[in-house]
């Protein structure tokens, strides 16, 4: 399963099967990471990522561009109060909305009170969700980082890897740089909250515990759940039955290629919590 995301996210093209892999043990680019990380922060619509967007030639004619999308509308010489054209959004939808939108609420609680505490000085002004990195001996620090309409990777390490100190994370020397930068990039653009999908649930729950927070509860987080998976209560009575009985296995799926939108009002199927 992490070697299919993988390849979905284009962060690796052929990631090998073993167990070490899923700790992050692979080598990739952090043009390919930021890549990855603008899938979550735009919905998990597929990104492919570019250092060249147009090419004209010496009259200033297009013969190529990287944005593949029809603009029959764009073509207009004049503007005569008619709508903005509509650009179809033909990317494919590679995770569930609803997991990406998990997964940035989760990384900003890295930025809230995790490990990326230094970029906390953009809130409450602009949504950060962003994750750290550091390699063995501290011979590597990241951070990679975004909003909603911006995304920045931060790399910090010698051309040939050596340890660069004890503490040298990339909480406390790539985040700083980040930092700085979305100061500097954002400037007083008007802030932009992340964007929730249809059913997305926010409740607030033990920090601790996972259950739902009392109203005085000092411990308590807000986190995003998808439809009918909202965590019990600390009341909530847990029953079993066929105690001592073996559970059958769930029969094996093959990974969907693209995400596909569950009927209006339909509950989740029994034991798939994942990709739609």
């Amino acid at each position: 399963l992490i070697v299919e995301y993988a390849k979905r996210f284009g962060v690796y093209d052929d990631l090998l099967p073993v167990l070490s892999m899923s700790l992050g043990a692979g080598e990739t680019t952090l043009f390919r990471l930021v890549a990855g990380y603008a899938m979550l922060a735009n919905g998990g619509r597929q990104v492919k990522a570019t250092l060249i967007d147009r090419i004209q030639d010496r009259w200033g004619r297009t013969v190529w561009r990287h944005d593949q999308r029809r603009c029959d509308n764009c073509k207009s010489e004049s503007w005569d109060n008619q709508p903005e054209p509509d650009l179809a959004d033909d990317r494919r939808q590679i995770i569930d909305p609803h997991t990406a939108y998990q997964m940035t609420s989760i990384m900003e609680g890295v930025v809230t009170r995790g490990t990326g505490t230094r970029v906390k000085e953009l809130l409450p002004n602009f949504p950060v969700a962003g994750k750290t990195g550091t390699s063995n001996e501290e011979k590597d620090a990241w951070f990679i980082g975004y909003t909603p309409d911006l995304v920045v990777g931060v790399f910090i390490g010698y051309d040939t890897p050596k340890p660069m100190g004890k503490g040298n994370t990339g909480g406390h020397v790539a985040a700083p740089v980040f930092g700085d930068f979305m100061k500097a990039a954002l400037g007083d653009s008007p802030p932009v909250p992340f964007r929730q999908p249809p059913g997305i649930k926010i409740v607030r729950v033990n920090l601790k515990t996972g259950l739902r927070a009392a109203a005085n509860d000092p411990d308590a987080i807000n986190e995003a759940f998808k439809p009918y998976e909202e965590p019990d209560d600390a009341y909530s009575v847990i029953g079993f039955s066929n105690v001592g009985q073996e559970e059958p296995a769930a029969p094996d799926a093959a990974p969907q290629d693209a995400w596909q939108p569950r009927p209006a009002g339909a509950p989740p199927p029994p034991g798939n919590r994942g990709v739609w």
